[in-house]
């Protein structure tokens, strides 16, 4: 009986040393896979800058962020997506448990932490099914106080309105966490 019982415990102990090396794997490739969903947003948004300013950046965003995301998930085999405690559209509400990572997030940053160093990684159960989910803190930089901010001018308020109704991603000032890459991934 007590040599089952330290198989059990070893058995215990190397699956745990399993999830710890496949944990941190996939931490490394989803930081990858939000630099790379980030990177080719940024590069639409400044393009829409540059053409006709926030409003044009505004019509972009609506237009791909999704399709980005979509192709970003699809070639990793994974979700990607974005989510806020204020989001600009109310398909980026965050789940449950999205909401208390980004309220940690939020005491993280009050405590002093470095908000381009936050991020939370954990296996969870979901339905039988072991997942992977992680999430990585969006900063405010100036460039987003645009249509971000606090002082939002007319024309870009308005545009706002028309495309997203239950806008609620304003009044935020350089520094602030605006929301959350978040990424789900089944183990398999």
């Amino acid at each position: 009986m007590r040599k089952i019982l330290i198989l059990l415990m070893m058995f215990n102990f190397c699956l745990s040393l399993s999830y710890a090396a496949t944990e941190q794997e996939m931490m490394i490739e989803s930081k990858q896979a939000i630099k790379d969903f980030a990177g080719k947003l940024k590069a639409r948004l400044m393009e829409g800058m540059a053409k006709g300013g926030p409003v044009t950046a505004i019509q972009i965003c609506n237009q791909v962020a999704e399709d980005i995301a979509k192709e970003v998930s699809e070639k990793q085999g994974w979700k990607i997506s974005r989510t806020s405690l204020k989001p600009r559209n109310a398909k980026n509400t965050p789940d449950a448990w999205e909401k208390s990572v980004l309220q940690s997030f939020k005491k993280r940053q009050l405590a002093g932490e470095d908000i381009s160093k936050i991020d939370h990684a954990e296996i969870l159960q979901d339905n039988g099914q072991s997942v992977f989910r992680y999430m990585k803190a969006i900063p405010t930089q100036g460039l987003c106080l645009s249509c971000h901010g606090e002082k939002i001018p007319p024309d870009v308020s308005e545009k706002l309105r028309q495309l997203y109704p239950e806008d609620k991603a304003k009044g935020f000032k350089v520094g602030d966490i605006r929301g959350a890459f978040s990424i789900v991934r089944e183990i398999k």
